[in-house]
């Protein structure tokens, strides 16, 4: 195999690696609509790391960042609930994003939006596969750090308030967390696709697990597959590399579904 298959394959198979645990207290908090969220608000990411010439990565996970704690904020009103928020943050985003990416084409800039809604993982460089290993190996220590007390807050908030979890900050690094993981993956499943990544594998190992641990570890595991599935899919049949891999993953689950319930 060509060296380009070679690091679309390793690029997927760490961002796995990240969206397995992560996608585990995703499901498990219910925020498969903050992950829509952020993917949205990567268009405008991208559209400012543009603008200000910078890493489109840096760019998303910065927004990102500024998102989390707009959020957070924002909840601490009370007045509209969450997904009402996250609606208005994601469009609004979405909304500004297309405006400063019309404004750049306005002046001559040429932007491949297909590969950012899309993916683009057969173009990843050996720069920015270096730069996703580094990721996975600061993430995936802050994730191990964090798991117990996401775990708690997750089963019940006040409880876990009481044993000493601070349920606020907690929940902040857990979303600087998912920006910086939307930020990472937006090369390998696109802006559009990025939360399935994050979803499927999680809610297929679901079917299998007897505890948490064991529901992350499975997860990386049809993840990985569904990369390589998706990937080797691509190349034989000439299809877009990202959806392939979402279709690969919607497969697992619908195959984990045969399963009965232990």
């Amino acid at each position: 195999m060509d060296d380009f298959v070679y690091r679309a394959l390793f690029a997927g198979l760490a961002v796995a690696l990240l969206t397995g645990p992560l996608g585990c207290l995703v499901v498990w908090r219910r925020m498969a609509y903050f992950g829509d969220t952020l993917a949205h608000s990567a268009l405008l990411g991208v559209a400012l790391s543009m603008l200000w010439s910078i890493n489109p990565v840096f760019g998303v996970a910065l927004l990102g960042l500024v998102i989390a704690i707009s959020l957070v904020w924002l909840q601490r009103n009370q007045d509209l609930a969450s997904d009402t928020l996250l609606g208005i943050l994601a469009h609004t985003s979405l909304g500004l994003g297309l405006v400063v990416i019309a404004i750049l084409q306005s002046r001559g800039m040429r932007i491949d939006l297909n590969a950012y809604l899309f993916g683009d993982i057969l173009a990843v460089s050996q720069n920015e596969l270096w730069l996703i290993f580094a990721s996975a190996g600061i993430l995936l220590p802050i994730i191990a750090w964090l798991w117990r007390p996401m775990i708690a807050i997750s089963v019940h908030e006040d409880l876990a308030r009481v044993e000493g979890v601070a349920v606020v900050k907690t929940r902040l690094v857990f979303m600087l967390l998912m920006a910086v993981v939307v930020a990472v993956a937006m090369k390998i499943t696109g802006i559009l696709l990025i939360t399935a990544l994050l979803i499927i594998p999680p809610a297929a190992a679901r079917r299998f697990a007897s505890s948490p641990e064991q529901m992350a570890i499975i997860a990386i595991v049809l993840g990985m597959l569904a990369v390589m599935m998706g990937l080797f899919s691509s190349l034989q049949w000439d299809t877009p590399t990202g959806p392939s891999m979402v279709v690969a993953a919607a497969g697992l689950f619908f195959v984990s579904r045969l399963k009965r319930k232990s």
